[in-house]
């Protein structure tokens, strides 16, 4: 089992960052992917970045050049900087950690990010 808390989101003007952390807890020792996806209204949740167990990181190309997902070093919480924000990033961001047995992966509560001026 793993326990996801999500923290960091907010409104942010046009143009401006955040930063979200993702705090795992649990059996972190098995996590092999750490995922972060979003969801605005009426759309499917999709998936924003990835970083695997050994670092690889991957994004949508929405979101390339502009979020960076990273981690700390104890590998226990998870970051995803998001700068020069639009409109269009406004949803529930929602923190995943993926196991071997469990592929689909944990699921935090989710955190807001309302981009608007």
């Amino acid at each position: 089992q793993v326990h996801l808390v999500e923290s960091g989101g907010g409104l942010v003007q046009p143009g401006g960052s955040l930063r979200l952390s993702c705090s795992a807890s649990g059996s972190i020792f098995s996590i092999n992917a750490m995922r972060w996806y979003r969801q605005a209204p009426g759309k499917q949740r999709e998936l924003v970045a990835v970083i695997t167990s050994g670092g690889r990181t991957n994004y949508a190309d929405s979101v390339k050049g502009r979020f960076t997902i990273s981690r700390s070093n104890a590998k226990d919480t998870v970051y995803l900087q998001m700068n020069s924000l639009k409109p269009e990033d406004t949803a529930v961001y929602y923190c995943n950690a993926a196991t071997v047995t469990m592929p689909s992966g944990y699921w935090g509560q989710g955190t807001q990010v309302t981009v608007s001026s």
